[in-house]
């Protein structure tokens, strides 16, 4: 329990710190240098075109990250009957769902030490679980993170292709990169900044590849009506349409949570949460 706490509170600092680089990288060192055409008038420029997609989905992300912590699920345990007496009480330390909660569902999470309707997970890179309320905040702030990753990625290999002079025309050029950028660092013909953002590009590939893998597969989970914890626990769901399920989840202003991070406001949950 002590690992995970303290895993608690790391794996955010190492997710920002990584989106402070990936900032760094892309505004001071990859538009710069790699998307500068002087044939093409300042407003179309690809810098700032490339720019204004990089902000854009930075943006997502990191406004979609904060809103699944500020979306506590601490809130919502407000709202439930947790009951009295210590085999309630007991109930909820030993993680099932006391006999006053309002869902089957409904979840205390030890490290959180909060209450979760529709509990689906705990995030250690948020520091929060996820449940109802940020359930789509959590989805979208995967999906702008892979895609960020892969923006980086894409800029990051333009960037060492013109300054290494090579091509990743071959797909084994890039599996072949990295033994090859160390064998040169330590042989001092490769730069520390270079040999830098070669490592980056391994990380954005990974990071990309598992928020991309995620979100597909909580995806998959929501058609289905169903939590990561109703899985675990092997709970049966009542079958619903999943064009429902999905409403639950996106609510009905899904379009709006796709282009801008906002709260969940027109999805059941939160409706039930004003009442």
């Amino acid at each position: 329990m002590l690992v995970l706490r303290l895993l608690n509170v790391v794996a955010p600092a190492y997710f920002l710190c990584i989106s402070l680089v990936t900032f760094v990288l892309q505004i001071f060192l990859f538009i710069p240098s790699m998307f500068r055409d002087p044939s093409t008038t300042p407003l179309f420029s690809p810098a700032l075109l490339h720019g204004a997609l990089f902000l854009f989905l930075s943006a997502n992300a990191l406004g979609n990250y904060v809103l699944v912590i500020q979306s506590s699920p601490e809130d919502l345990g407000k709202g439930l009957n947790l009951g009295k007496g210590s085999e309630v009480v007991a109930d909820w330390l030993d993680g099932s769902r006391s006999p006053g909660s309002a869902l089957p569902s409904t979840h205390f999470c030890r490290l959180c030490a909060r209450v979760t309707q529709r509990h689906d997970h705990h995030c250690f890179f948020t520091g929060n679980c996820i449940g109802s309320r940020n359930m789509r905040n959590f989805i979208m702030f995967c999906l702008y993170t892979s895609l960020a990753c892969l923006d980086s990625l894409v800029a990051g290999m333009a960037y060492i292709s013109a300054a290494l002079s090579m091509s990743f025309a071959n797909p084994l050029a890039f599996l072949t990169l990295l033994p090859h950028s160390i064998s040169q660092f330590f042989s001092g013909a490769l730069l520390s900044s270079e040999m830098f953002v070669i490592l980056m590009l391994y990380l954005w590939l990974g990071i990309g590849l598992a928020c991309a893998g995620f979100c597909c597969h909580q995806m998959l989970l929501i058609l289905r009506g169903q939590t990561r914890y109703q899985v675990r626990k092997g709970m049966v769901v009542r079958a619903r349409p999943w064009r429902e399920n999905l409403q639950e989840v996106f609510g009905k202003r899904w379009l709006l949570g796709l282009l801008i991070p906002v709260l969940n406001v027109g999805s059941d949950c939160h409706r039930q949460k004003e009442k």
